[in-house]
Formats: structure tokens, C-alpha cells, sequence
């Protein structure tokens, strides 16, 4: 399988440190708000590749990282090490402390998480629960000569770490950044690239999340976290780290610096980096009011996996447009597979007719074009293309049905969950169709044909309407 290595900019061949198994890293949110859909664009992009590699037979091993402390909000103005803990300013606005925010965004999180159908990782790996193992990983830089102390942490020192023949910075553009671009500079910096390994708490405050340390009271800087959490569970050098965009330009060299200058070894082997999604063809962000949560997906009446098959219509490396109409498109497009898978089933395991050679042959030319495109970089969205060349293919519809599910253990649409049994009006259903009655009495068609669509998507019940 090949994949694009943001390391050396190029398209290529996988090959595992383990014979047979691949250990995989992914940059996860930081809990002070829901994630938003252009978050889960990443964590998607990561599903994929992890339903490949087990395609092709691979056993991966899979941590994802929860941040519940250290990312500051200086982050969004250029300068990671400044602003406010993300964390606490959160808890400040809700009314809460930060382990309680910690809690809630992280259940919001996992809920969405599973609505989404992607493949749990062997642990989410909170920061605040390896506070030991960042420590040692700070200390062992120190004894390398890579830290230096300022009034407000410990910093990692750049320009000392590639006096020992190491580039920082290879994952990006670096070195045409100015430090301080929308933020002042800090003055105690000895280079505008050093970075903060320890925060030390302000004095005469204290902070909902500190720890003690051998320099000082305080809290991780937002880096250290995954070089520590990453190494312990996959090693000192493993395979594939995958995050956003973003993430490239400061989060991953900073995490590659202070890895290798630790351990002396290559920290990872290939970095896999997702594109932004925009929305209406503009950044998404919080203050344009447009960086939609599951949550608004399904207020609207979508089905949460019509947001898992719109990420499926662009390449991972290609930044992907959402609007409200083009997940109109993904929903009904969704709509139709399921309906074909559930025919298909309904006519149950008749007795199979022996193919013709042609028709053999088209079966395996199938086969043979999925895994190309899975296993060319993650062309998913020609794989879909090809699972609906299936569908108005003239093989058998059993095969048909062979053929999707097994393209669906990339694909995670939960198709071969579809069931045909009958089923029971539930209490559920009772209560939808009463509140679409009452909505179609007062004129709002357009939230009682969500609840229509709601009721065939889910339920799988076709509604009928006599006039109001």
C-alpha cells in the first residue's frame, strides 16, 4: 500500500517496522468545545487509512490523543507558547473548572466519535494522565542540552539541537515564519522557532490543572504530550502519523525536534497530513459562525454517516467544499446504497447461479480496481465511483451485494448492519409521526420532511401524506 509522506513529498510504499502490524498516531481534539465537522474530516482521513492497512491484512495498532491541558489560545495568532490555556477559558465561560469541561467535551466527543463509525483506538490517550511521562521526556532533553529556563517555562532550544546535525522544521516552511506576527515576540526566546516543553503557573494564581515538577510548578506546553504519549505506546520510532494541515507547520516539527533529539532515532516514518474542508468556500471558524458540529448535522434531519460519504467524495489531500446542498446529495446518495443493499438482502441467499467467464471477469476486474485505488494514496472517492459502476452493473445481484460489503470495510457506511426484519412501530416512531403531523398543520414542511426522511433513513418506513 502507498501513501503520500508529507516527509519527503512523495507517493510511497508502506513498509511496516513489524512485519504484519503498523502503529499509527493520531493528533485527536483538544476538549474545551465540540469538534467540529472540519475536525472530523482528520479523524475520518485517519479511518480510512486504518480500514485500508486492515484490508490488506495488517494489524494496526492504533492510539489517538484526547488534549484536555496545555494548548494555548495563542495558537490561532501564531505563537502556540502565549494566550490562555484553551482548557481554563472554556471553564471560565461555562461556569465550570477544567477537569469538568475536560469530562463533558470528551463524552460529546466519543459520542460523535461512534456516530461516525470510526474505528475505536486501542486507548485515547489523555494528556493530564501522563504528566509523569512528559516530565521524563523534558528531563531527558535537559541532560542533552536542549532546554533552557525563562521567567514563564522551559523551552526547547532549535538552534542547539541542530548544531548536533539535525534540520528542524523539514515537515514545513519554518524558517519564512515571523515569530510574533500578530503577537509580540517573546523577548526571552533565544530563537522565534523555540518552544515551550513546561509552562510554569502564574504567581499568585492558581491554576484548575498544575502539577509539581523539577523546575517548577506549572502545566505541559501543547507539544510534548504527543512525542511522549506516542513513543510510550508505539515506541521510539514508529510507522504513521496522521493530523490536519494545521498541524504541519509548527505542532509536528516541534513534535519530530523533540523526539529525536531525545532518542537519537527517526521518531516516525510517514507523516500523513489531511486538507482543510471550507464551508460555502470560506475558512471555517468559530467567529464566522460556520464551524458545524454533528450536532447542527443532525438537527437538520442528516443522517451522521451522509457526513462520512461526503468526506468520501474528495481526496484526502484535496480541500473539500461543504454546503448544506452538496450533503443534500451525499444523504440521498447514501439513501440509494442502503435501499440497494436492502434489496438485495431481501432476496435473500437464493441458490447462486454459476457466472459466466465475462461475468467472473468483471467481478475480479472490481476487485482488482478497489484495492489499486485504496492502495494508491487512499483514492476514495474513485473507489465510491466504483462501488456505484457495481450497482448498475449487469452481474448478479448477490455478487453485487458480495462486492459492496466488501468494499464497505474501507468505506464504514455500516451497510452490512442493515437489517430487514420486520419490526414493531415503536414508541419512537409514534412520537416522530405525531410531531410531524403537528409541524405539517402549522406549515413547516421543511422540518416535517426531515422527519419524513428521518423516518425512511432510520426506520426504513415510507411516509405517505393525505392532504393537511
Amino acid at each position: 500500500m502507498r501513501i503520500y509522506n508529507s516527509l519527503t513529498r512523495k507517493v510511497e510504499e508502506i513498509k511496516s517496522i513489524r512485519k504484519g502490524r503498523i502503529g499509527i498516531y493520531t493528533c485527536g481534539p483538544t476538549v474545551y468545545d465540540y469538534a467540529s465537522i472540519g475536525n472530523f474530516r482528520t479523524y475520518t482521513t485517519s479511518d480510512f487509512l486504518i480500514r485500508a492497512l486492515k484490508y490488506f491484512g495488517f494489524e494496526v495498532d492504533f492510539i489517538m490523543n484526547l488534549t484536555d491541558v496545555g494548548h494555548l489560545t495563542g495558537d490561532n495568532l501564531g505563537d502556540a507558547d502565549t494566550g490562555e490555556d484553551r482548557m481554563e477559558k472554556s471553564a471560565k465561560k461555562e461556569g465550570k473548572n477544567a477537569w469538568e469541561i475536560a469530562e463533558f467535551y470528551i463524552n460529546a466527543f466519543l459520542k460523535d466519535f461512534e456516530k461516525l463509525n470510526l474505528v475505536k483506538p486501542k486507548l485515547f490517550a489523555r494528556a493530564t494522565e501522563h504528566i509523569a511521562e512528559q516530565i521524563n521526556l523534558i528531563k531527558k532533553l535537559e541532560q542533552k542540552g536542549l532546554t533552557y529556563k525563562t521567567s514563564d517555562g522551559i523551552y526547547f532550544d532549535t538552534k542547539r539541537f541542530e548544531s548536533t546535525g539535525k534540520k528542524y522544521g523539514v515537515l514545513s516552511n519554518l524558517d519564512s515564519i515571523k515569530e510574533g506576527a500578530r503577537v509580540e515576540p517573546n523577548p526571552e526566546k533565544k530563537n522565534p522557532r523555540d518552544f515551550a516543553l513546561w509552562k510554569f503557573s502564574p504567581k499568585k494564581k492558581k491554576r484548575h490543572m498544575e502539577w509539581d515538577s523539577p523546575w517548577g510548578i506549572g502545566f505541559p506546553g501543547w507539544h510534548i504530550e504527543c512525542s511522549a504519549m506516542s513513543m510510550k505506546y508505539l515506541g521510539e520510532t514508529f510507522d504513521i502519523h496522521v493530523g490536519g494541515e494545521d498541524l504541519r507547520s509548527t505542532h509536528h516539527p516541534n513534535e519530530m525536534a523533540q523526539s529525536e533529539g531525545a532518542t537519537g532515532k527517526p521518531f516516525v516514518n510517514y507523516w500523513v497530513h489531511g486538507a482543510f474542508l471550507k464551508v460555502d468556500g470560506k475558512r471555517m471558524g468559530k467567529s464566522l459562525g460556520n464551524a458545524y458540529t454533528l450536532s447542527h448535522i443532525e438537527e437538520r434531519g442528516f443522517d451522521s454517516l451522509a457526513l462520512r460519504y461526503f468526506y468520501m467524495t474528495g481526496h484526502y489531500r484535496d480541500i473539500l467544499n461543504f454546503n448544506w446542498d452538496a450533503l443534500s446529495a451525499s444523504q440521498r446518495a447514501l439513501t440509494k446504497l442502503k435501499n440497494f443493499v436492502r434489496v438485495c438482502k431481501e432476496e435473500g441467499e437464493t441458490k447462486r447461479t454459476s457466472l459466466s467467464s465475462e461475468k467472473l471477469a468483471k467481478v475480479e476486474n472490481y476487485c482488482a480496481r478497489f484495492e489499486e485505488y485504496i492502495s494508491d494514496d487512499l483514492k476514495i472517492p474513485q473507489a465510491l465511483a466504483l462501488a456505484w459502476e457495481v450497482v448498475k452493473s449487469n452481474i448478479p445481484n448477490e455478487d453485487k451485494l458480495d462486492l459492496i460489503l466488501s468494499f464497505d470495510e474501507v468505506f464504514g457506511l455500516n451497510l452490512g448492519k442493515i437489517d430487514i426484519s420486520p419490526k414493531a412501530v415503536t414508541n419512537e416512531v409514534l412520537e416522530l409521526l405525531k410531531k410531524r403531523n403537528e409541524l405539517r398543520k402549522a406549515g413547516d414542511f421543511e422540518q416535517a420532511d426531515a422527519i419524513r426522511d428521518k423516518l425512511k433513513r432510520e426506520f426504513n418506513y415510507e411516509v405517505h401524506d393525505e392532504p393537511v
